[in-house]
C-alpha cells in the first residue's frame, strides 16, 4: 500500500493549467491510494484564469485525495476589497486587474466587484490559515516559532517573509510554505521547505511529497512544466 503521502501546492496565480497538470501527476503517483493535497494559497492575481482556478477548487472531485486548500495573502487582498470595498487600488495593482478580467470585466471597464461570485467569497472566507500534522505546518508564508499554533499573528501567516538564511521549525515541526518566490526553488533547508517558484510568470510548479509518518522535508517533488506566463 505504500505509506501516507502529502502533496503541497504552492502558489498557483491563476495558473489553472499548472494545476490541472499537476494534480494528474498527483493522481499518477497516489495511484488508486488516498492521500492528502494542500495548497499553500495564493489562487488568484498575476496569472489568467483565477475564476477557474476557484471554481475547480471549490468544486473538488478527487475522491481519493483530500483538499486542505489554505489562504494566501492575495485572497485577503481579494476577499478584503470585494467585501469591504477598502483601497480597490491596492488589489487592482497586485494582479487583481487579472483577476476582475477573469470574471468578465473588460478592460477599459472600471473595477466592478459585483462581478465576483458570492460562493467564490463565502469560500475564500472559510479558508485556513494553517495545517498541520504530526510532523509538518504547512502555511502560506511563514510561522513565528515564538508563539503556539493559535496564537499566530495572521499577518505572519500571510505576509511574512523569512531571511534567506532563517531555518527554525516551530517546535518539532518542520515549516512548509510558498510566498517567497525564488525561480530557481524550491529551497529546503533542515526545517523549513519554500515551493515557490513563481510558476505565474516562470511556467514551472514544483510539488512536495512528504511521508506523513516520517518527520522533515519532503521525500521528493513532482514538478510540471508549461508556457511561461
Amino acid at each position: 500500500m505504500g505509506l501516507p503521502l502529502t502533496f503541497a501546492i504552492p502558489d498557483l496565480h491563476g495558473r489553472l493549467d499548472l494545476l490541472v497538470a499537476g494534480l494528474a501527476k498527483i493522481g499518477a503517483h497516489a495511484g488508486s491510494r488516498s492521500a492528502t493535497v494542500v495548497t499553500l494559497g495564493d489562487y488568484v492575481d498575476r496569472g489568467p484564469d483565477s475564476r477557474r482556478v476557484i471554481s475547480y477548487l471549490l468544486t473538488w472531485e478527487w475522491s481519493n485525495l483530500r483538499l486542505v486548500a489554505l489562504k494566501g495573502n492575495h485572497e485577503e487582498m481579494m476577499w478584503r476589497t470585494c467585501t469591504e470595498l477598502s483601497d480597490p487600488d491596492w488589489w487592482i495593482a497586485n494582479g487583481g486587474d487579472r483577476t476582475l478580467a477573469s470574471y468578465g470585466r473588460s478592460p477599459n471597464d472600471p473595477p466592478n466587484f459585483l462581478h465576483v461570485p458570492r460562493d467564490h467569497l463565502e469560500w475564500i472566507a472559510q479558508l485556513p490559515v494553517v495545517h498541520q500534522d504530526r510532523y509538518r505546518v504547512y502555511v502560506h508564508a511563514a510561522i513565528d516559532p515564538a508563539r503556539p499554533l493559535d496564537q499566530q499573528d495572521p499577518r505572519t501567516l500571510l505576509w511574512k517573509r523569512y531571511r534567506e538564511s532563517f531555518d527554525a521549525p516551530h517546535g518539532n515541526y518542520h515549516v512548509v510554505h510558498g510566498h517567497q518566490a525564488m525561480a530557481d526553488g524550491p529551497m529546503v533547508m533542515k526545517h523549513r521547505t519554500n515551493l515557490d517558484t513563481m510558476a505565474w510568470k516562470t511556467g514551472r510548479l514544483v510539488i512536495g511529497i512528504f511521508e506523513d509518518s516520517q518527520p522533515g522535508g519532503p521525500r521528493d517533488f513532482l514538478e510540471v512544466l508549461g508556457p511561461p506566463g
